[in-house]
């Protein structure tokens, strides 16, 4: 439960924007997420010049490794204490540190001209590292080994980071495009772990505020199928790219990501369409999607693989990082579960926003048009979430536990 930290918290006063470790990345990634994406459709629609050599490149790593790092910080400094009784929750000057820390980050990101690569390349890598060491310390720890995958996943990101590194500094013969893409598909599968413990905490909360006597179980079988068919589809791209199966791999991502679907219909109830529970579901439905378009993209031959991906990225991305924060900032502020209508209006316009990016090559002539009002809509969802959550994260737990 959200509040089981409590016996573990550390003695002392703290800013309440210091107070947990989700309050003070959520309060400066939703605005980062806004500017950033405006800016980057500025970019690519020729109106903004970078002085930033291939840029394509670093808008991806931008956006996978950028903005995916704070929600892995939020998620594992929210995250271990509850999962592994016992941890005490980094709070106060510590927590500080680490949100500089992924500050400087991004600082010398977009001044990476000044900074040089090899220092921009060490304040990032080092940084994953750190988390993935803080999660491989519990996770090994653990008796039971229970959430060994958290860690593992960690280290594959920090290995991949590291790669796209070098192989943009020249020290390895590497086409970091292709880093990235599988960069992508790792992401994916930390996303996929983080988003079952997420669902059981949130759903199972949520069932327990409506009076339904029955246990949400995410599926491991289920997950772990849909993470090998990511696995083997990530690195038959990397090391087969024009291989006629991957559109196969793709339908097969497609399918088992949709199966994790059965686990909403419950032995007696059936919860696939509460409010609540259908901000889930979409954001596993728009992956699966996701992949049946790329599959059919291989299988026809298309050539317009980096549009259709947007469905993970644009999509995928986009829907797992308002919805996990939109849960944690509520479950974690002491509060109970709730949907309105401007929250299910972000969700639609993530949706619209994807699938107008994925789209822009059969509407070739508004491309520049398509660029900046999709980046826009998918940008209004985080103000959404700002105007609701950001009073939450300044505030006390609702309930007056500590955190």
């Amino acid at each position: 439960m959200s509040s089981s930290h409590y016996l573990n918290y550390p003695k002392g006063d703290f800013p309440i924007y210091l107070a947990y470790g989700f309050r003070p990345i959520f309060l400066l990634l939703a605005p980062y997420i806004v500017l950033s994406i405006i800016l980057w459709a500025f970019v690519f629609a020729g109106y903004i010049n970078l002085p930033i050599e291939n840029s394509l490149n670093w808008h991806i790593y931008e956006m996978i490794f950028g903005v995916g790092t704070a929600m892995i910080v939020a998620f594992f400094l929210t995250g271990l204490p509850e999962l592994f009784p016992g941890v005490i929750p980094i709070v106060g000057k510590h927590l500080a540190f680490i949100v500089f820390w992924w500050i400087l980050g991004r600082f010398s990101f977009w001044f990476i001209d000044y900074f040089g690569i090899f220092f921009t390349g060490f304040i990032n890598i080092s940084l994953t590292a750190y988390i993935s060491y803080l999660a491989a310390i519990p996770a090994f720890r653990d008796r039971n080994k229970r959430h060994t995958s958290l860690a593992y996943s960690m280290v594959s990101i920090v290995i991949i980071q590291a790669i796209f590194f070098l192989s943009e500094s020249k020290i390895l013969n590497i086409d970091s495009y292709k880093i990235l893409l599988l960069s992508m598909i790792l992401f994916l599968v930390l996303i996929l772990l983080a988003l079952r413990r997420v669902s059981m905490e949130s759903i199972n909360e949520l069932l327990n505020q409506e009076n339904i006597n029955e246990i949400f179980l995410a599926k491991s079988f289920r997950y772990n199928l849909a993470i090998f068919c990511l696995l083997l589809y990530g690195f038959v791209e990397l090391f087969f790219p024009n291989n006629s199966t991957l559109a196969y791999i793709c339908f097969a991502c497609g399918s088992a990501t949709f199966a994790l679907l059965n686990d909403f219909v419950l032995k007696d109830n059936n919860i696939l369409f509460k409010p609540f529970v259908l901000y889930i579901i979409s954001t596993i439905s728009i992956t699966a999607i996701g992949f049946f378009f790329l599959g059919f993209n291989y299988l026809f031959e298309l050539n317009i693989t980096n549009h259709f991906r947007h469905f993970l990225t644009t999509g995928s991305f986009g829907m797992v990082f308002y919805v996990i924060m939109i849960i944690v900032s509520t479950i974690h502020t002491g509060r109970k579960i709730f949907t309105n209508w401007a929250l299910t209006l972000g969700l639609i316009l993530i949706i619209i926003a994807t699938f107008m990016r994925a789209f822009i090559p059969f509407y070739i002539e508004y491309s520049m048009t398509l660029y900046i009002l999709s980046s826009i809509i998918w940008a209004i969802p985080f103000i959404i979430y700002m105007k609701i959550f950001f009073p939450f994260l300044l505030q006390v737990r609702a309930d007056g536990i500590k955190g």
